[in-house]
């Protein structure tokens, strides 16, 4: 399946989602059709008709997404007025459903960045469960540049991957954390040649499409450890755990293992 979705590029095969932005000439900088395309994508991932065992998520050209579309007049919170505005309203109303929805996500996210991940751009890009960026990938938290604040939950997300001190670094100073860096730092997975970043990506992603359905159980706990107790994490366990064991994969892990076989997982 491939569909143009007017901003966003979706194909499945063999159970692989990949999501494209595909507005390079902006560097992929998210507009109103992108965040409307993105919805229509997510509706499409989440069917289980179209079988998605991982998504993977990337931009077309040289760049992941430079942010918000704010030299358009469709993306940004003020419609083209020149008056006080509502900065925050259009996170309400598309960008916050899109990261929950994301978060909550039945399957694996693998992002490949390349080149700039900016602004809410660079928060897409850290939803990934892995994140793999090519040599020549950079994050930037470019908020303060143009007076605002960090958005699309970098402000939960980064101090809990990097710790505070550099959270506020990255948000605070506004400069470029180029991919090795970021590597260097726990913000991301892998860091990849320019010309290997969608090959090794794609090898991945059909690791995790080929696993079980308990990978999608695995992403909820360690998101949901974050805050929880150390009891409620136990209880949580538990109760994944029962999911987990009445699966048709559960009794397909343990008979390859019998067998001395590799399994054959089905997501069910």
């Amino acid at each position: 399946m491939e569909k143009d979705l007017d901003g966003m590029l979706l194909s499945i095969n063999d159970s692989i989602a990949t999501l494209t932005f595909n507005d390079p000439t902006t560097l992929n900088a998210i507009s109103m059709k992108i965040l409307v395309a993105f919805k229509a994508a997510l509706d499409i991932v989440e069917d289980p008709e179209n079988d998605v065992r991982c998504l993977i998520l990337t931009g077309a050209g040289r760049g992941f997404s430079a942010g918000a579309n704010i030299a358009g007049d469709d993306s940004s919170a003020n419609g083209g007025s020149k008056g006080p505005i509502d900065a925050g309203a259009v996170l309400e109303t598309h960008y916050h459903p899109l990261m929950r929805r994301l978060r909550n996500l039945h399957c694996p996210i693998v992002t490949a960045v390349n080149g700039a991940a900016a602004g809410v751009g660079m928060s897409f890009a850290l939803m990934g469960d892995m994140v793999l960026a090519s040599n020549s990938a950079f994050f930037l938290q470019a908020f303060r540049r143009i007076g605002l604040v960090p958005d699309g939950g970098a402000t939960w997300l980064l101090p809990r991957l990097v710790g505070m001190a550099r959270a506020k670094e990255l948000a605070i100073m506004g400069d470029r954390l180029p991919a090795e860096k970021a590597l260097e730092w726990g913000l991301i997975n892998r860091v990849c040649s320019d010309n290997e970043l969608m090959n090794e990506t794609i090898a991945l992603a059909k690791d995790l499409a080929q696993g079980p359905m308990a990978l999608g159980l695995i992403r909820d706990l360690m998101s949901a450890s974050i805050d929880n107790t150390y009891e409620e994490q136990l209880n949580m366990e538990r109760q994944y755990q029962l999911r987990a064991g009445r699966s048709s994969d559960f009794i397909e892990g343990v008979s390859a293992f019998i067998e001395k076989r590799p399994a054959k997982f089905s997501g069910r």
